[in-house]
């Protein structure tokens, strides 16, 4: 599949498993990926977006592991730090409403943390594998507000200690739909006419990244 011809970090961006298990990230490194998230788009400046900060061996880290499903455990406590992204989904004292821009606006900045960590030479992998209520309440997060996913961030590592399952998943080939099937025109199935991708295959761009595969 060739990827359209889209600017760095964009490119470059896929979701390895394989993560470095003696990385730590600086305190400054940590800001300026949640600086990212802070300048996300936001409709009517709402701002939904909050965010447990967990770095590996901290006590949010240690709530976060053993609520982790199986698929995710054996690779996420690698990471550097874990955010935790979680949409407030009224102001305090009222009733939560429709979920959905407040999820949609927690998507936006969590999509921006992700291409912060390329641009700073890191790697994020988003999940939702792990018991979200038992986390909430740990956590202690109230009812207006509603824990959604976890975003892995750190530098790739190789795959020692890892089980086949999670090392080749980092091998996989990515596959995206093609335009035709995500872009329509005058009624909902009919493609937009004259799109076209262009570009170096996945392949190559990850070849320049220096990256196998992934998400």
């Amino acid at each position: 599949m060739n990827p359209v011809d889209i600017a760095e970090p964009l490119r470059s961006r896929w979701s390895p498993s394989s993560f470095d298990p003696t990385h730590e990230l600086t305190t400054a490194e940590l800001s300026r990926l949640l600086e990212a998230a802070q300048w996300a788009p936001s409709g009517g400046n709402r701002q939904p977006w909050r965010f447990f900060v967990a770095p590996r061996g901290s006590a949010v880290h240690d709530v976060l592991v053993p609520h982790l499903s199986r698929g995710n455990s054996g690779w996420v406590p690698r990471a550097s730090a874990v955010l935790i992204a979680t949409a407030l989904l009224a102001d305090e004292g009222e009733e939560p409403g429709d979920p959905t821009f407040p999820a949609y606006g927690v998507g936006l900045a969590a999509g921006q943390v992700v291409l912060q960590a390329r641009a700073m030479g890191l790697h994020a992998h988003q999940f939702a594998g792990f018991d979200h209520d038992a986390v909430a309440a740990a956590l202690e997060v109230p009812a207006h507000a509603k824990v959604l996913t976890g975003i892995a961030v750190g530098r790739r590592g190789a795959p020692d200690g890892m089980s086949e399952r999670d090392a080749e998943r980092d091998h996989r080939e990515r596959r995206r739909l093609p335009l035709a099937e995500i872009a329509f025109g005058a009624r909902w199935g009919e493609p937009f006419p004259g799109l076209q991708a262009s570009g170096p295959t996945v392949a190559e761009v990850a070849e320049a990244a220096e990256d196998p595969g992934g998400a």
